[in-house]
């Protein structure tokens, strides 16, 4: 099922890819570039997604220590 899916959205995909490039191609070249460019953007957009996690988990961590940071001064400018 995950083939035939992309299948379908390859070949829509390079329909498209190939009309925006104004390139006449047949319809198993228009495919196979559909297919090929899905399972790039497939990997790019893992990598990105891995990418962004890490640096979402590096920011989070940031953003947690100074709201720490405020906290305790605010608890001490009390007790002071």
């Amino acid at each position: 099922m995950k083939i035939l899916l992309l299948l379908i959205i390859g070949a829509a995909a390079g329909y498209i890819a190939t009309r925006v490039a104004d390139l006449e191609t047949s319809v198993p070249v228009t495919i196979a570039i559909g297919v090929a460019g899905a399972l790039i953007g497939i990997v790019l957009f893992k990598m990105l997604l891995v990418l962004l996690g890490l640096a979402a988990g590096v920011i989070g961590a940031v953003v947690g220590a100074l709201l720490l940071i405020w906290l305790y001064q605010a608890y001490m400018k009390q007790r002071g």
